[in-house]
């Protein structure tokens, strides 16, 4: 029967999944909905009759996964260009809205001082996973979506860490130790955990640098690596492996050219894996009654959270700052508790309850209050709000173009000559920095991960261009984003001449437009431009007409036509371009003795 319920936890955390997908809302609402509905309304499921002993334990290291997974993208030498109002958010900011939930929790609904105090560090965590998904539906300024996502991802760790040392000071104040004490037995869970995490990350960094651990065992070694971390330093000290393992993240994110990126992926999907069978089974233990025991009061401080505590974080970390009232206005309204909060909670709580401390039971259902509410109101009436203040970004016009290798820095670096704002993206580091010579923006990475969601500028992208010569690639990528944009604006490019019956009987490109004809792929353009094939911008006109050019370019691939308000589309086939109107196309190289000729009408 265990067997049977951990399997339809499983399918029911991946329909609750796939719902939030279709639907593109952050996935935590459908998690929580599903949990709420088995566990304290129905009464389907009972985790802790479900999982008994073990529970404890398995909450306990899904925290720490999560921790660490949050801690590889905090990368110690972006903090430098995020901008002063970030770091003010996750410094001055976070600890103002600490002080004022607290304060509020203390005062409005009598909870002992101590979960007072937990509750208001576990709610200084806003989070990506709920960020990201929202900003890509309100579409802000580039300045506003700027600093939520950066505050997102650089306090998930910060905040995290942050909550554990309030914690850790709560546990330790609790134990009836003076204050000498209780600060000595701090600094040494601090001191702990801090040298555990060090010391793992120094160790997985030489195994990796070393080549003696496969490539092969890198995802599994680093996992056992991070759940050995945890267990280790819990038994140093206790409960200082949430920091450790912190720590550990950090340590390995900061090491120049260590390759992460299929661990930080294979950690992104456990991640995923952990976080929708966990909040099922976090919200499927919910005690609703001890929230209705609290009465009006948790109304209260739901509205101090929104009204006061927000506002009062983003006036101290705006100070000075060139922000205009109305962005201010809309940094002050978004702030959304999510995964870290509810997961970190429940390990606390559950520590709390056992040394004995009242109202230790009422932090999870507060906390689970806060981020139902925050991501049902916010998600109702941020884009609203945002348009009333004049704060949405205009008709996306940026490009994406998945990859970055001759064809797709060639084919980038035409459409911005035309004024065409792009973004190219490709997992190969060399590809990148070629872009970037070219001064061509480039992500570098996979640009459907959940890392690209908060560094590209997705909420900006008005086409996909599918340009990798990888078919496996192309066809991620069109999926992907397809479902976020719309499959008229996103385009694929065959890999060449073998895979083109493939490509077209596969229901993955049955459906989509492909690039600049159906004659024309990959290995062709590549090859045009190894030759010395260049692409090429040209005005037709009355005398100059489209007969007229293809007569004076013979074997030119025609790639994209520009109408007289330069507004750019994408050639899928047989064009009849008119008068006034830009033709961008790719040239064959000429004979020598007529090279440098292109026609009348060349721009």
């Amino acid at each position: 029967m265990t067997a049977l319920s951990l399997a339809g936890i499983a399918l029911i955390s991946l329909l609750a999944q796939w719902l939030a997908w279709a639907l593109r809302v952050p996935a935590i609402l459908f998690l929580l909905l599903t949990g709420l509905t088995l566990g304290p309304v129905t009464g389907v499921l009972n985790p802790d009759l479900l999982l008994g002993d073990l529970l404890f334990p398995l909450v306990s290291l899904s925290v720490a996964i999560i921790l660490f997974e949050g801690a590889l993208t905090l990368h110690l030498t972006e903090l430098k260009g995020i901008g002063k109002v970030v770091r003010n958010l996750c410094s001055i900011g976070m600890l103002t809205s600490f002080a004022v939930i607290a304060a509020a929790s203390y005062w409005l609904l009598g909870l002992d001082w101590r979960v007072a105090m937990v509750l208001g560090a576990v709610l200084v965590v806003t989070g990506p996973t709920v960020v990201a998904p929202m900003l890509n539906v309100i579409r802000p300024t580039r300045e506003v979506d700027k600093i939520l996502r950066w505050e997102g991802i650089v306090i998930d760790p910060i905040g995290a860490l942050f909550a554990v040392l309030v914690f850790e000071a709560v546990r330790l104040g609790s134990q009836g130790n003076l204050i000498s004490h209780t600060l000595l037995a701090l600094a040494k869970t601090v001191g702990i955990g801090t040298l555990i995490g060090v010391a793992a990350g120094w160790i997985t960094t030489l195994l990796i640098r070393k080549d003696w651990l496969p490539v092969s065992l890198h995802k599994f070694g680093v996992l056992a690596l991070v759940l050995v971390t945890f267990s280790l330093s819990n038994w140093l000290s206790h409960e200082s492996g949430l920091l450790a393992v912190t720590v550990f993240g950090i340590w390995l994110a900061n090491q120049d050219g260590l390759d992460l990126e299929e661990v930080l992926a294979f950690k992104e999907d456990l991640a995923v894996i952990l976080i929708s069978s966990l909040f099922i089974l976090l919200a499927a233990r919910l005690d609703l009654a001890q929230l209705w025991q609290l009465g009006p009061m948790v109304l209260l401080l739901l509205c101090v959270v929104q009204f006061v505590a927000r506002p009062l974080c983003i006036l101290v970390s705006t100070w000075g700052s060139d922000l205009g009232w109305q962005a201010r206005a809309l940094l002050a309204w978004i702030a959304p508790r999510g995964i870290v909060a509810a997961a970190v909670s429940a390990s606390f709580a559950i520590s709390l309850g056992e040394a004995g401390i009242p109202d230790a039971g009422k932090l999870v259902p507060l906390v689970f209050a806060v981020i139902i509410s925050t991501v049902v109101l916010q998600s109702l009436t941020s884009a609203p709000l945002a348009g009333l203040l004049r704060m949405r970004q205009p008709t996306p016009n940026t490009w994406l173009l998945i990859g970055a290798n001759s064809v797709a820095r060639a084919v980038g670096k035409a459409l911005a000559d035309q004024g065409v704002p792009v973004y190219l993206s490709d997992p190969a580091w060399e590809n990148c920095k070629l872009a970037r010579m070219s001064n061509l923006p480039c992500y570098f990475g996979n640009p459907q991960s959940e890392h690209a969601e908060l560094h590209l500028p997705l909420t900006s992208i008005s086409t996909v261009l599918a340009l990798s010569p990888s078919r496996h690639n192309n066809a991620l990528g069109v999926l992907h984003f397809a479902h976020l944009y719309g499959e008229e604006r996103v385009y694929s490019l065959r890999s060449s001449d073998q895979h083109g019956k493939a490509n077209r009987e596969s229901a993955t490109f049955r459906a989509r437009q492909l690039l600049f004809g159906g004659d024309v792929n990959f290995a062709r353009l590549s090859g045009l431009l190894a030759r010395g094939g260049q692409i090429k911008a040209t005005r037709l006109s009355e005398a100059f007409d489209w007969s007229a050019y293809q007569e004076a370019n013979p074997g030119a691939i025609p790639l994209f036509v520009l109408d007289a308000r330069q507004q750019p589309r994408v050639v899928t086939g047989p064009i009849q371009p008119g008068a006034g109107e830009l033709v961008v196309a790719l040239q064959p190289a000429r004979e020598s003795t007529n090279r440098g000729e292109t026609g009348p009408g060349k721009d």
